[in-house]
């Protein structure tokens, strides 16, 4: 445990000393800023054309900041040597990527936090702005996204060997799951027979993150009814009281999943050099 928390003190540490933290703060705040005075002639509450857009618009900015954060901080070790170091320790991988993984959740929730904190006080000072409740909702949107795209993005940095193979990664892994996801899966759906239609897309959904985030936060918000028939037992599901039970083990699982994946990884090329 105090290996994890050595660990996790000094990622803390290291990414608040990195620009591109405060470079994604000043982005961020700029977007929402954006946002929430466009949105200043009216008063929002539950979903609404505008928190649609706010929805997709983080889509564009946050998986791709935290897919670059989060795998930068294990490729950089690699390129400078110090994971070569690290092997020489009595640290586990496991150990090793907990402490890490916790530290840049620390970092970019607390980025996130600061941003939403100062983006609603200045709209509740200028504007009506959304109803806390809806803001809030917003808000823990964000969080999951991150939590969710911040373990694939160490799996990506346990694969690849240096910042510029990260980034060919990332960029993938960031247009398939947010830019290219409806299309591709339209075309993908139609060639299918249509009894298989209904599970492929449902097990392509929980595939990508950012999809049943989505879809959860926008049932929550009272806009179930947008998302279409072929969803009618997720709006049902996510409704039912034990959704955000069920929707929380799927975000640790999740996590999990990935995490371990880049730990054994990890742990495989340690025996192997």
């Amino acid at each position: 445990m105090n290996e994890i928390i050595t660990v996790m003190k000094r990622e803390v540490r290291l990414g608040f000393r990195n620009p591109w933290s405060y470079t994604f703060l000043v982005l961020f705040i700029i977007f929402m800023l954006s946002l929430l005075l466009i949105n200043g002639q009216g008063y929002t509450s539950g979903y609404s054309g505008m928190t649609g857009m706010l929805i997709n618009l983080t889509l564009y900015l946050l998986p791709l900041i935290t897919l670059m954060l989060g795998s930068f901080s294990l490729t950089g070790e690699k390129e400078d040597g110090s994971a070569q170091l690290l092997y020489t320790y009595q640290l586990s991988s496991s150990s090793l990527l907990i402490g890490k993984y916790v530290g840049v959740l620390i970092v970019l929730l607390t980025i996130v936090t600061v941003a939403f904190s100062v983006t609603g006080i200045v709209s509740t000072l200028f504007t009506e702005g959304f109803a806390v409740s809806t803001y809030l909702l917003l808000f823990i949107f964000a969080s999951c996204i991150i939590i969710a795209y911040l373990s694939i993005a160490f799996l990506i940095g346990a694969i690849t060997k240096n910042r510029w193979q990260a980034l060919t990664y990332v960029i993938a892994v960031w247009f398939f799951t947010i830019i290219g996801w409806v299309p591709i899966l339209i075309a993908a759906l139609g060639q299918l027979p249509y009894l298989w239609i209904k599970p492929v897309l449902t097990i392509a959904t929980l595939l990508n993150p950012a999809e049943w985030i989505r879809i959860y936060t926008i049932v929550t918000l009272g806009g179930g009814s947008i998302i279409g028939p072929e969803y009618y037992n997720w709006v049902t599901w996510i409704r039912d009281d034990s959704g955000s039970f069920a929707f929380g083990l799927l975000l640790i699982f999740h996590v999990i999943l990935y995490v371990g994946c880049a730990s054994w990884l990890r742990e495989r090329g340690k025996r192997h050099g």
